[in-house]
């Protein structure tokens, strides 16, 4: 568990990913540290950024530790969704040394890759602070990582958009194409939907935004639109419906975007291009560190 809620390693899809991955790294074995680390040697390391940034993965990093060798003693120093400095301990390993050494890069990749999508995630909701409106993830994600991906969105302050197909109703303009209207479309998914379920309606003009709103959308995607565009959606609308800005979203427009006064703006970018954080993982000797 952690500052989040459940953890992400409930999710049998995390679990095989991480037994994926070792997989990956370990095949047949370690071939440099059992031909030079004497057998029953003992290690201790700590991990530590070298950049600042937010905290994700460490649970998951723990987990890799585990699941190599479970005699390791893994004690965590920080929790996801924690702010840390360069030079931080994050947390710390100790054990058998080829235990510690064969699961580090493992471990170090999703620590790095997930802190990399809260930082960046963190670093957009910022942008918008304290304006009224959520910076919230998509489904464009590295195939096998959502679980985690979005995970590392909550952890550095943002939300989550619909997991997969089957969470929510967002009809998009190949759905629209294929029925012939806005409203046709919402009149369809409205009809056949639990009553406890939003109806969400990707649209790029205006007159699309009319129709979905006379269709009853609960939630209006505005896709690619021009802030002009986004203004007067969000007159038009008066309320009527949650307004999604979506398309062409980056950091530099990102301030833009929300002072239109749209409710939610989502984006790929803090995902898919979220650089990893760069973290470290030294051993520690008498004196310091190894």
């Amino acid at each position: 568990m952690n500052v989040l809620g459940q953890s992400p390693l409930a999710n049998p899809t995390v679990r095989a990913l991480i037994e994926l991955a070792l997989s990956e790294d370990i095949g047949s074995g370690d071939i440099t540290s059992d031909l030079t680390l004497p057998r029953g040697a003992h290690a201790k390391a700590v991990m530590s950024p070298r950049e600042d940034g937010v905290a994700a993965g460490l649970g998951v990093a723990q987990a890799v530790f585990a699941a190599v060798d479970p005699t390791l003693t893994v004690t965590p120093t920080a929790q996801d969704g924690q702010s840390f400095t360069e030079g931080a301990e994050l947390m710390t390993v100790e054990g058998d040394a080829r235990s510690v050494l064969t699961a580090e890069r493992t471990a170090l990749n999703f620590a790095q890759i997930l802190s990399g999508i809260a930082t960046l995630t963190a670093t957009y909701v910022a942008a918008v602070h304290p304006l009224p409106v959520r910076v919230v993830d998509t489904r464009k994600t590295i195939p096998g990582w959502r679980t985690l991906s979005k995970y590392a969105v909550r952890a550095g302050g943002g939300m989550n958009h619909r997991f997969g197909l089957a969470d929510g109703v967002l009809i998009k303009d190949n759905h629209i194409a294929v029925v012939g209207s806005v409203g046709a479309a919402v009149a369809a998914a409205r009809a056949g939907a639990p009553h406890t379920m939003r109806i969400e309606v990707e649209v790029d003009t205006l007159q699309q935004l009319d129709e979905a709103l006379h269709a009853g959308a609960d939630v209006v995607l505005l896709d690619n639109m021009s802030l002009d565009e986004m203004r007067e959606a969000v007159v038009r609308t008066d309320g009527r419906a949650l307004l999604e800005a979506s398309g062409g979203v980056r950091l530099a427009t990102l301030r833009d975007i929300a002072e239109t006064g749209v409710d939610i703006i989502s984006t790929r970018q803090i995902t898919v291009a979220a650089p990893p954080i760069d973290i470290g993982f030294d051993l520690l000797v008498e004196g310091g560190s190894a």
